[in-house]
């Protein structure tokens, strides 16, 4: 489903609810990682640090059902795609689809040649089909945790 959505600026005051979202959105129950990972990868959003700096100084959009924030994504550095998360309600629902494309057309609108991002395995079919290439796979380590996911890129077209 790939309908338009309610997608806003990502602002200060959205920033704690991000970080709902963030955890929220890696405990969907889909059997992609282990509990092990999910619990490390959670942990992220609580470390001083982590998600500051992204947070405060990227470039984001928030996507609204019934003017309830269900997902989130930004840019930071802003030719990369930092951020993108979900709550596990609203999972496949269309808002990750509209937050990249409204990503995109930002950068486009910028004058940025592309963008990159490391896809989960949670987002890596996603960017596929939304015309995204895979440069490699990646296997990082969270807290000890090994994670494989995906270095990609969108070239854009520029006038």
């Amino acid at each position: 489903m790939s309908e338009s959505r309610d997608l806003r600026r990502l602002l200060p005051s959205h920033h704690l609810i991000a970080r709902e979202i963030y955890c929220e959105a890696i405990e969907i129950e889909d059997n992609l990682y282990t509990q092990d990972q999910v619990n490390a990868w959670s942990s992220l959003a609580l470390l001083p640090g982590v998600l500051d700096l992204p947070l405060q100084d990227g470039k984001g959009w928030i996507s609204l059902d019934k003017g309830v924030i269900e997902a989130f994504a930004l840019r930071y550095p802003l030719n990369r795609l930092a951020l993108l998360y979900c709550r596990g309600r609203s999972h496949r629902k269309g808002h990750a689809t509209s937050l990249i494309n409204r990503i995109e057309l930002e950068a486009i609108e910028e004058g940025k040649e592309f963008l990159c991002v490391e896809a989960s395995l949670y987002s890596y079919q996603l960017f596929l089909r939304l015309g995204w290439k895979l440069i490699k796979p990646q296997i990082i380590s969270i807290a000890g945790i090994v994670f494989k996911r995906y270095l990609m890129k969108k070239n854009f077209s520029i006038k």
